[in-house]
């Protein structure tokens, strides 16, 4: 059953996300950036993504401390793994359209360097459960570590607020705004990433399932 759930979620987010790029790539260029302004219908779809597989990871590591239940670790890893993927394709989608806009691929503007501190503290907490082989004790330092990375999260979205930066302000709460056609696309767009996000995540969990699996039986053959 939950097979054909998967399916279903998969197939729906391939053709929303097909029929996406079909009417984006019909869009009109926009006054002042020309094409290159068609890259927010990813850009910022992939970073709210990633940042949601952040607070499920953060609450997620908070349930497995207070529960000690394994499958909210499971969770935690899972759902960090593809947010790690997708703030890579934000930083990467936002460098190509520096590289139009600004001329120049980076620069370590407010939002785009606590994006990178975010991504490496993230990838810093899958480098630390490998490092780790005892599953309970692995699991506690995750999830604290998890805690811990959390904290640049609000930095990453209120940087702009907080601080002069180079990077555009955001559309919709930045001041700025865009034709509602646009918008509904945009929407649509979060919406097939958040499809993606689930399948990935799902895909994960139950490769975390076979490893704990995998896991118990070492224990009981070094028991023997």
């Amino acid at each position: 059953m939950r097979d054909k759930i998967l399916f279903v979620i998969g197939a729906a987010a391939i053709l929303l996300l097909a029929r996406d790029i079909n009417a984006i790539i019909g869009l009109p260029e926009e006054r002042n950036q020309g094409i290159i302004f068609k890259i927010i219908f990813f850009h910022v779809p992939m970073a709210i993504t990633a940042l949601t597989c952040s607070l499920v990871a953060f609450f997620a590591s908070i349930a497995f401390l207070i529960t000690k239940n394994f499958k909210f670790d499971a969770v935690a890893v899972a759902v960090t793994e593809v947010g790690l993927a997708f703030l890579a394709g934000n930083l990467i989608t936002g460098s190509i359209w520096g590289r139009v806009a600004w001329g120049i691929w980076w620069t370590w503007d407010a939002r785009l360097t606590s994006a990178l501190v975010c991504w490496l503290l993230y990838a810093g907490y899958l480098m630390l459960r490998r490092a780790i082989e005892e599953p309970t004790q692995r699991a506690t330092f995750a999830a604290v570590f998890s805690i811990f990375a959390f904290i640049d999260v609000p930095i990453v979205v209120f940087s702009i607020k907080w601080w002069r930066t180079q990077h555009p302000a955001p559309v919709f709460w930045g001041g700025g705004s865009m034709p509602k056609d646009w918008f509904a696309l945009w929407a649509w767009n979060v919406l097939a990433m958040m499809l993606i996000a689930i399948v990935f995540t799902a895909v994960r969990l139950r490769q975390e399932e076979f490893q704990r699996e995998i896991d118990s039986l070492r224990r009981e053959a070094h028991a023997l």
